[in-house]
């Protein structure tokens, strides 16, 4: 079990996603820390709002389900986050994110780092540093963290190579999807052809300790000490949004714990596919239906 007083931080954007059927609360580092919240890992969201009725909105979420608010700041001058979701005809999601707004201006002071520097870990991704100011602060915190989880999330326009690269050389542990995994190693033709090769060369090159790559319906893939691969869950999907971030808090649930790694990937591919069941990327998934799917599917 998690010992008590340990507990990790997710650092960057919040934002509500407006979806075809109505608006639904979101963000990548945001998702995760809502899962592991909801999994019983003690998390801190570090993020700003602005000082409006959407900003009210998320702290109103957030004490509806028991997460700490303390660490999102007010912002007097943006707007709170919003992003104009579109789904295809396979529910595969399409971001239009609205910039500047209160994320993009996230500050440090010294308890922030204190709290970092105590954690279990530091999970933050690639869209928050599309902003010079919030980029600054990841990097301070980053500096404080004894172990940093990447959640890489390439959204055009905010991304580019040497920003992505930076962050990978930061990073111990790195989640991305297979579409990242192609373009990251398209820019390094000698990067090999196979999942395995181009996850050998990138742990390689910038001094990782895990890679894991989704792989949505086909399952997931991790190199750590070795390379391991599981299958996915057969599901009925409604949307994709914030599946690969409740995958994330699944599978550190279990890394935390120490738990094996084919086990640590199942429950974390068990918990992505019932989030992808519902609209939205927070429903509050339970032990029990984790447990339920990954018995039936007979993992």
């Amino acid at each position: 079990m998690i010992s008590k007083g340990a507990y990790v931080c997710c650092f960057g954007e919040v934002l509500w996603d407006l979806l075809p059927g109505g608006k639904v609360i979101g963000g990548a580092p945001f998702n995760v820390a809502a899962h592991l919240n909801n999994l019983g890992v003690p998390t801190y969201f570090i993020s700003r709002v602005g000082n409006d009725e959407l900003g009210n909105e998320i702290r109103a979420w957030l004490e509806s389900r028991n997460i700490s608010s303390e660490w999102i700041e007010t912002d007097r001058d943006y707007a709170t986050g919003t992003v104009r979701v579109q789904l295809d005809d396979k529910q595969q999601a399409s971001y239009d994110i609205v910039s500047p707004v209160a994320w993009d201006f996230i500050s440090v002071n010294d308890e922030m780092l204190s709290l970092v520097k105590k954690s279990h870990g530091f999970i933050f991704g690639s869209l928050a540093c599309r902003n010079n100011l919030t980029h600054r602060s990841l990097l301070a915190l980053l500096d404080a963290v004894p172990l940093k989880i990447f959640d890489v999330n390439l959204r055009p326009p905010h991304y580019s190579q040497p920003l992505i690269e930076s962050l990978l050389h930061r990073a111990d542990l790195v989640k991305l999807n297979d579409d990242e995994l192609k373009i990251i190693a398209a820019w390094h033709p000698g990067s090999g052809s196979s999942e395995e090769d181009r996850m050998q060369f990138l742990r390689k090159k910038f001094s990782l300790h895990t890679i894991i790559v989704t792989k949505g319906g086909d399952g997931a893939v991790l190199l750590h000490d070795q390379f391991y691969r599981v299958p996915g869950f057969k599901v009925t999907v409604a949307d994709t949004v914030g599946s690969g971030d409740a995958f994330l808090a699944g599978f550190l649930k279990k890394y935390i714990n120490g738990e094996p790694m084919p086990d640590a990937l199942t429950y974390a591919g068990a918990l992505g596919a019932l989030v992808a069941t519902h609209r939205g990327a927070n429903p509050a998934i339970s032990e029990e239906e984790i447990q339920h799917l990954i018995r039936t599917q007979g993992r």
